[in-house]
């Protein structure tokens, strides 16, 4: 019984994603979904894979005002969240629309079947 709860905390302290507030949590860490992003080659607060198919989050690149869930604006300076783009073990996979971003069907059917703790 200890592990499963062990197992279920530490599952949900290392990596959920919360699609009612468009924020991915990590490590007891909120990061938003949204917001001004910086690419970085070390110390990424999140490690993202670019996909064709079967994304977490479809992500519009904006020039200005990314305050939608999805709407992201690449900066050098001040970011809101540093990623770094990986080819394999990522936190979020994310797919580069041009319409319509956000978090995906999937990504959210995901984070309505968490198991209650016990």
């Amino acid at each position: 019984m200890r592990k499963i709860t062990f197992l279920s905390i530490f599952i949900l302290l290392s990596a959920t994603l919360l699609a009612e507030d468009c924020v991915f949590v990590k490590d007891g860490k909120e990061f938003p979904l949204h917001g001004k992003v910086q690419i970085v080659e070390v110390f990424p607060d999140l490690k993202i894979q670019i996909v064709d198919a079967h994304a977490d989050l479809e992500v519009k690149l904006v020039e200005a005002f990314p305050d939608d869930c999805g709407e992201v604006q690449l900066v050098q300076e001040f970011p809101d969240v540093k990623i770094q783009i990986v080819e394999a073990f990522p936190d979020l996979e994310v797919k580069i629309v041009n319409a319509f971003p956000g978090l995906t069907a999937s990504a959210k059917t995901a984070t309505n079947t968490t198991p209650p703790l016990q």
